[in-house]
């Protein structure tokens, strides 16, 4: 297993502190939100992508993906029926794989809930269709630009635009590309889904739809600092033998940012120890 932190859990720290923290709590990569690192993420240039990148490796890390990828500049939307909106976002999303694929970034991973909202007296449908014509010609660009591009499925609570892995599914296999897949958010996949996380996970990792994993609780903390179940995850991972980044995801940096961090590395590898002690 792979093992990532999302950086934003230690955003009030410089990168390189981040770096040194993450590599001395067990992890070997950083899934990076570029408004942590950057007030407006549309003015990153490749350079500084690949300095982060090599700040990483200085720590024995590397950025594994970038997410969080319209939290800012403000005004965006994969939904909009404003063509100049529309167009805005579309540039903006190939300046992040650019940025992506500079600093070694096997995926990008597209959640961002507000800004696929339907506009007022639009159908989820309308929207539906607009983001899927979105994500199919930002595979295009990634595949050339050599990273994936994930579709991530989010709780109803957040968004009605793409909530269940089969719903992100439909697109990816419409699309047809390599570079277009799809990914589980734990605690999304426990609030949107009518089969378990670890039943829905094996199912698609089956079909090739699954390219990135990201744990968390449905209490929005860390993975174990909940309810939300995350062995049979781990175990499904395991036996499938998925070569992919796993990323830890909490919104709630309970009771610490570093504490937290802390947690989550000891209790996920602790956890896909047990699951190989298991199977023998």
């Amino acid at each position: 297993m792979k093992l990532a932190l999302c950086n934003e859990v230690l955003s009030h720290l410089p990168f390189e502190r981040q770096c040194m923290l993450a590599s001395q709590l067990g992890y070997q990569g950083l899934e990076v939100a570029p408004f942590t690192l950057a007030s407006d993420p549309s003015s990153i240039k490749p350079a500084t992508a690949r300095a982060w990148a090599d700040t990483a490796a200085d720590h024995g890390l590397a950025i594994c993906g970038l997410h969080w990828l319209l939290a800012r500049p403000e005004g965006m939307s994969i939904t909009t029926t404003d063509a100049q909106v529309r167009r805005r976002t579309m540039n903006f999303l190939k300046h992040m794989i650019e940025i992506g694929a500079a600093c070694g970034a096997d995926v990008l991973v597209h959640g961002s809930p507000r800004q696929r909202a339907p506009e007022p007296g639009q159908s989820v449908a309308d929207a539906v269709a607009r983001a899927a014509e979105l994500w199919a010609s930002l595979a295009e660009y990634a595949s050339t630009s050599g990273v994936v591009y994930c579709i991530e499925p989010l709780a109803p609570t957040t968004t009605p635009v793409i909530n269940t892995l089969a719903q992100a599914a439909v697109i990816v296999d419409s699309v047809d590309s390599p570079a277009l897949r799809t990914m589980l958010d734990l605690g999304a996949s426990a609030q949107a889904e009518s089969q378990t996380p670890d039943e829905v996970l094996k199912h698609h990792l089956e079909l090739d739809h699954i390219a990135h994993v990201q744990l968390n609780d449905c209490n929005r903390r860390g993975p174990g600092q909940g309810e939300t179940a995350v062995a049979p995850v781990l175990e499904v991972l395991r036996e499938s033998g998925y070569a992919g980044w796993v990323s830890i995801e909490p919104f709630d940096f309970y009771p610490s940012p570093e504490a937290c961090a802390a947690f989550s590395s000891g209790y996920v590898q602790g956890l896909w120890r047990a699951c190989g002690e298991m199977r023998r």
